[in-house]
């Protein structure tokens, strides 16, 4: 009887803390997905409105809104490569956007509005890069090995303990089954939230590429 209750306190503590564990690794990888999602919402924003700005601004500007919209479908195509090559990969210069902030810089504003306008674009390209940069440098939350390594051996312990003092049966080893496949679900809810741009659950480029219609 004594073995039995140094057992359940024991395995007791171990699911107390695998339970921490696991809820603070999840809130962790949620809010790196929810960063991650706020920055691409935010670059989707600052396309719409820098178009927006440019068509008030004049049909001088036309020629730089056609040069942003051939530019939208090359930037995902990169921006993704870059999240799934992850931590090994290397930032691209993209020289297409480097040169839309020369067109918008090198427009030549003629009255107050326009100056007003330009001030704006500027601004807004500038937001743009920064959060391109931010989006880049925003590491994967991703769980070391040697850490899950160790999770899972408590899981095991906890797992074990639940038919120590109990003979096995049709019902232990499909309830065991069943806390099994929970406990893994949510380790791999952990590691799909802490890639955003792979796996099942991540971030369609759709939005980005269909920001801008046709003028």
């Amino acid at each position: 009887e004594h073995v039995k209750d140094v057992v359940r306190l024991g395995v007791g503590l171990i699911a107390t803390i695998a339970a921490l564990v696991l809820g603070l690794l999840i809130a962790a990888a949620k809010g790196s997905f929810d960063t991650q999602t706020s920055h691409l919402r935010q670059i989707t924003a600052n396309l719409i409105l820098l178009d927006n700005i440019l068509a008030q601004y004049g049909p001088e500007a036309r020629p730089v809104r056609e040069q942003i919209r051939s530019t939208v479908g090359p930037f995902a195509d990169r921006l993704w490569r870059e999240k799934q090559a992850g931590q090994s990969g290397t930032f691209e210069t993209d020289g297409t956007a480097e040169q839309v902030h020369l067109e918008i810089q090198k427009l030549s504003p003629h009255d107050d509005v326009q100056r007003s306008l330009h001030s704006r674009a500027v601004q807004v390209s500038n937001d743009l890069a920064q959060v391109r940069f931010l989006l880049f440098v925003e590491s994967e939350n991703l769980i070391p090995i040697p850490f899950l390594a160790i999770l899972a051996f408590w899981l095991m312990i906890i797992f074990t303990s639940f038919s120590l003092f109990s003979p096995l049966n049709v019902t232990v080893v499909t309830c065991l089954f069943l806390f099994a496949l929970s406990a893994a679900c949510a380790i791999f809810l952990i590691l799909e939230l802490s890639r955003p741009f792979t796996g099942l659950m991540s971030l369609s480029s759709v939005p980005l590429r269909n920001a801008l219609g046709t003028i």
